[in-house]
């Protein structure tokens, strides 16, 4: 097999995943592609050189991440113009998903250069294979804004989304992003999935305050790699906020339960039927 030499690939910029922990998980395509191309565009060079070294992949490394200078861009452009072959791989998983690249990949579409993508392990799809949630929609957020505010907007923009939520989130931020989403999207089913593949593995469903429970209960939780599910938005059914359903509550204590489901329904726009029926399920009487 030729490590880095002269290509017996076509000239192209190929997309490679690598594993998200289980180094097994490398695919064999993966490994020849990586052995063939002429050059490798790593995320962190240090980090992908273990991969290199326990694959015997000898082919030359450098650094391409978000904060690379536009020469790095138009080195490899002027390799693969030259008919070079070039692989990017991110630190873990596949390339482009939270990771960068977008913007070789645009020009390589722009100067009419193949892009061909070799599959293998995401964090995304493996979390929503094993999470328990409706898996025929689905809507990658990726990380949320790590302050407060920002972090309630998007949540607020994100509460009309049917499919199924997937958020990527850093074990520092971990705890008080469940909280944000139990406060913003009410009590929704949700998984955690932490440690994907590794020897650590955490697959663990609950409604979102369960969740948030379970991480401030075990400081284990808060560690590594996490991904976050939370179910989409239910026409047919209500999942309140604390907020909402604390008005709720206490207009029911003056008003007539229809009444104080229509006056609720006014301010949230949600289902004044909808907001009636949980006063019932919470035995108030009409």
């Amino acid at each position: 097999m030729i490590q880095g030499g002269e290509s017996p690939l076509p000239a192209s910029l190929y997309i490679v995943a690598t594993p998200i922990g289980h180094l097994d998980d490398m695919s064999l395509r993966a490994i020849d592609v990586l052995r063939s191309v002429n050059l490798i565009a790593a995320e962190d060079t240090r980090h992908s050189s273990k991969l290199m070294r326990h694959f015997d992949i000898r082919t030359p490394l450098i650094s391409y991440h978000d904060h690379s200078e536009s020469s790095d861009l138009e080195g490899m452009l002027k390799r693969l113009r030259a008919g070079e072959t070039i692989a990017l791989i991110s630190d873990a998983g596949t390339p482009l998903v939270s990771d960068p690249g977008y913007k070789l990949v645009v020009a390589c579409h722009q100067e009419r250069i193949p892009v061909v993508p070799i599959p293998g392990a995401s964090a995304t799809i493996t979390a929503l294979s094993a999470a328990g949630l409706p898996t025929d929609r689905f809507y990658f957020e990726g990380f949320l804004p790590s302050k407060p505010g920002q972090r309630a907007n998007r949540l607020q923009a994100l509460t009309a989304i049917e499919g199924t939520l997937i958020f990527f989130e850093s074990p520092r931020r971990l705890a008080a992003s469940l909280e944000a989403m139990y406060q913003v999207l009410g009590d929704r089913e949700a998984a955690l999935c932490r440690e994907l593949t590794k020897t650590h593995e955490t697959i663990y469903r609950a409604v979102l305050s369960g969740l948030h429970k379970f991480v401030l209960s075990d400081a284990n939780q808060r560690r590594g790699e996490v991904v976050i599910l939370v179910r989409g938005f239910d026409p047919a059914t209500v999942t309140l906020t604390p907020e909402t359903s604390r008005l709720l509550a206490r207009l029911a204590d003056e008003l007539p339960p229809r009444r104080a489901a229509a006056v609720v329904a006014d301010i949230t726009g949600l289902p004044a039927r909808q907001l009636y029926q949980w006063l019932l399920d919470q035995r108030y009487d009409s």
